[in-house]
């Protein structure tokens, strides 16, 4: 890999489940998560993805796009806008920096609203 290589995009549909699933996974049991009418009432207009999820499809995003000897060393993630049912989250990546087996990935998720997650992931590839 070289600096300023950029990796194939993964479209994510963003279902209920699939929130709902991952917040169940990660134990995170805020209302907001998984109940709509309660989201709703905290002036959500739905249930929304939690970052613990993102989290894991950055780090799925990368993995599979680096292959089965990737191993994630760092990933520091922001949330933005927020990720509801029905949309379509898009993530893409570009090589920041190389050291030896060691790259450094920017990575970039938007959905309809914008930007939900930007962040680095830093991850070894053994050879």
């Amino acid at each position: 890999m070289n600096i300023g290589d950029t990796l194939p995009p993964l479209e994510i549909p963003v279902t209920r489940t699939l929130i709902v699933a991952g917040a169940l996974a990660s134990r995170d049991y805020q209302d907001v998560h998984h109940d709509a009418e309660l989201a709703r009432q905290k002036g959500s207009p739905d249930i929304f993805m939690n970052i613990l999820t993102t989290n894991g499809l950055v780090g799925r995003y990368v993995t599979d796009r680096l292959g089965p000897r990737a191993v994630l060393r760092k990933v520091a993630i922001r949330l933005g806008a927020p990720n509801y049912p029905g949309d379509t989250m898009v993530l893409t990546g570009t090589v920041t920096a190389v050291d030896g087996d060691t790259v450094e990935i920017r990575v970039t998720g938007a959905n309809g609203l914008g930007h939900h997650v930007t962040g680095t992931v830093t991850a070894e590839v053994a050879a």
